[in-house]
């Protein structure tokens, strides 16, 4: 899916819509591609002259890319976020970096799922996190 098709399903819009394309393999595994802008909003001032992306926008990017695991769920609601575990920041992702995010689908109970994230620029895992959402009314 480019953006314009994730955007049928997903609510986000500019400047959160943090993902570019996306697809689900035979396997059930998402996987995700968002390149960071140039000059990102989340940047400015984060640091001036050394930007670095916050750990939360990479948080973020992982539970959108989470979000193709749910395209018959968003039909009648709203996915949202209630947990996330195990969150590591292993290395800095900077303006113009291509993001790689993979999710995978762990757990489900009831209207919770549990998934298993991680994002990667050129090869190398720079945060995965266990991100729990929930599908809720809209």
């Amino acid at each position: 899916m480019n953006r314009e098709q994730i955007q049928g399903y997903l609510p986000h819009r500019d400047p959160m819509l943090l993902i570019d394309s996306v697809q689900v393999d035979a396997d059930g595994i998402c996987h995700g591609q968002y390149r960071i802008p140039e000059n990102p909003f989340f940047c400015q001032g984060h640091f001036p002259g050394n930007p670095i992306v916050p750990g939360v926008i990479l948080c973020e990017i992982m539970a959108q890319a989470c979000g193709a695991l749910f395209v018959e769920i968003f039909k009648d609601n709203l996915v949202v976020y209630r947990g996330m575990d195990q969150v590591k920041f292993r290395r800095e992702v900077r303006p113009g970096d291509l993001c790689e995010i993979r999710a995978t689908l762990l757990e489900q109970r009831g209207a919770l799922f549990v998934c298993d994230t991680a994002l990667s620029v050129g090869g190398q895992r720079c945060c995965q996190a266990r991100i729990t959402l929930a599908a809720v009314p809209k």
